[in-house]
């Protein structure tokens, strides 16, 4: 039989010079790698990303995929994850309904996990990862199929938690931070979303910023680096209080973003 992959989550220390007390603490089984994002909370626990973009298992609960885990960093399951106990269903499960998850980071004002998944043509998301929440996929979405089909009669639904934010045309979220540092101040709080291309066109990816209030409604959003063409892949926050892209071209490079220090 042909060998299928599977997502495995792997703790090592590293010792300034090799990786050490390497173990995997977490292992899924075969079919399954789309997303695969991992961060962690304030709550000191690792959320872990699978996708599900093809088929049903994203709603199903005999499966692990097209679902949020929360896990402890030594691979042991968090007594109040929501499905504790429940026959037939994987404790690590966090929420489900997730097409193809590519970012994750902590809020740390707001005190919450956000995700940004890619939806099919259209249909991104920013989502509020609360525990046992249903995301939709693939019964609920604001996109569309590849070849232009409806796939959901409304992008709304009873018992389906709505996304924070959504893209149509979709941006193809990659990469994902909370800016809280000191160097950027009308940027304090503000998320960014890497962008790969929007809407299916080449040479459009960009770093998205988005606006919330602190009830987390969003107030504006504004497109960056589009002049570049490049893919953004990852944005994060370096300890000296800049942002950090890195593109995803043939000749990648990492950048870095400062104030403009024109008077």
């Amino acid at each position: 039989a042909r060998q299928q992959s599977r997502l495995a989550v792997m703790r090592a220390r590293f010792d300034g010079k090799a990786l050490t007390d390497v173990q995997d603490i977490w292992v899924g089984k075969s079919g399954g790698t789309s997303g695969s994002r991992i961060a962690f909370g304030a709550d000191g626990l690792l959320y872990l990303q699978i996708g599900a973009a093809f088929g049903d298992e994203a709603q199903r609960m005999d499966n692990t995929l097209g679902k949020v885990l929360r896990i402890k960093d030594d691979g042991g399951i968090p007594a109040d994850n929501p499905y504790v106990g429940q026959k037939d269903v994987n404790p690590a499960v966090f929420t489900r309904g997730h097409r193809d998850p590519l970012a994750m980071a902590w809020h740390p004002m707001a005190g919450v996990m956000l995700s940004a998944e890619h939806g099919p043509n259209g249909g991104d998301e920013l989502n509020v990862i609360r525990a046992g929440r249903n995301y939709g996929w693939p019964q609920v979405t604001y996109g569309h199929g590849y070849d232009g089909g409806v796939l959901a009669e409304s992008p709304l639904a009873p018992g389906i938690e709505p996304p924070l934010v959504f893209w149509v045309p979709s941006i193809g979220p990659s990469g994902l931070v909370v800016y809280t540092g000191d160097r950027f101040p009308a940027w304090k709080n503000n998320v960014f979303v890497g962008s790969v291309r929007r809407g299916q066109i080449p040479g459009t990816g960009s770093l998205e910023r988005v606006v919330l209030n602190d009830k987390l409604q969003e107030l504006r959003r504004e497109t960056l680096l589009g002049g570049l063409r490049q893919r953004i892949r990852d944005v994060r926050q370096g300890p000296d209080g800049l942002l950090y892209v890195v593109t995803d071209e043939n000749d990648g490079a990492v950048l870095r973003l400062e104030p403009d220090s024109r008077p």
